[in-house]
């Protein structure tokens, strides 16, 4: 049952701040709610004030500026997927959207609210380390900008400050002839292992850049610099036979943790299949986009 909370309404980021300072451990920001509201009505957590984000205007806005794309933290799951910029730009972090969670969850929750929730098993933040992206938050008149690689801590805990807003999630685009992928599997609605992978090609065909992230398995997403440092400078064919390595790396990187979604062991097992498969992936869109 959901016990009784006060629902706070203010129309500014500065307000929103200023709320969540005055009321502290019992508060909490609130804006799609389909992971709060269920954790509340399961007891597993209460806060006496919900900070209501939805009035506040402007923040579900996406936008393309010289070489970053800027998210609206209120911007849900379907306007992710469904938008035309993003598509253009950022086909992977769309079709990433399109498969989050079920339709009820993509129509209302939020990709900020996602985010700061921190659920362990959610897609967005593994793909967003393999960009370089960065989370801007606010409080009052100032605001930061965190790298998404310092931004997930641990299970349900980020780098915010208990008075700070989440306003927007900016993604530098991917250099020409580059690649980026994003696989995950699970039995389960919620995904048991992800993994995502850029790749980008120098002019002789080497992989001249690669970012490698692991998540859904253990607390938190991460990016994996070892396996990338492995497969960095090497041509496609070595890349493709350090492959197996890389993949016990990434694994081991994931900090796996045995539940129902499956053991430690098999959700490093399926980290170094996914490798192989993004891998694949990204390398044959670095090849069509030279061919084109």
């Amino acid at each position: 049952m959901l016990r009784r909370f006060h629902l706070e309404e203010p129309e500014s980021v500065k307000d929103a701040s200023d709320l969540l300072a005055r009321y502290g451990d019992s508060a909490r920001a609130y804006a799609g709610g389909t992971e709060l509201l269920l954790a509340m009505k399961e007891g597993l957590v209460h806060y006496e004030h919900l900070v209501n984000l939805k009035k506040i205007q402007g923040l579900d806005r996406i936008q393309h500026e010289d070489n970053l794309i800027r998210i609206g933290a209120l911007a849900t799951h379907r306007q992710v997927a469904e938008s035309r910029l993003l598509q253009e730009h950022l086909p992977s972090f769309v079709r990433m959207e399109q498969n989050v969670a079920n339709i009820r969850v993509r129509e209302v929750g939020t990709i900020g609210g996602n985010l700061c929730f921190a659920e362990p098993h959610a897609d967005p933040g593994t793909l967003l380390l393999v960009f370089g992206a960065k989370l801007v938050a606010a409080k009052g008149s100032s605001q930061r900008e965190i790298p998404a690689q310092n931004f997930f801590v641990d299970a349900y805990e980020t780098a915010l400050e208990e008075d700070e807003v989440l306003t927007q999630i900016q993604i530098p685009l991917p250099a020409e002839r580059s690649g980026v992928a994003y696989m995950k599997f699970g039995y389960l609605e919620r995904p048991s292992v992800g993994v995502a992978l850029l790749l980008a090609l120098g002019e002789g065909g080497s992989i001249a850049d690669i970012h490698v992230a692991v998540g859904c398995a253990g607390p938190a997403p991460k990016r994996v610099e070892e396996a990338e440092e492995l497969l960095r400078g090497k041509s496609l064919e070595e890349g493709s036979l350090l492959l197996p390595k890389a993949g016990e790396v990434a694994g081991r990187a994931a900090q796996a943790i045995s539940d129902l979604h499956g053991s430690q062991e098999y959700k490093e097992h399926i980290a170094q299949v996914l490798l192989k498969r993004t891998f694949e992936q990204a390398r044959k869109q670095c090849l069509q986009e030279r061919e084109g």
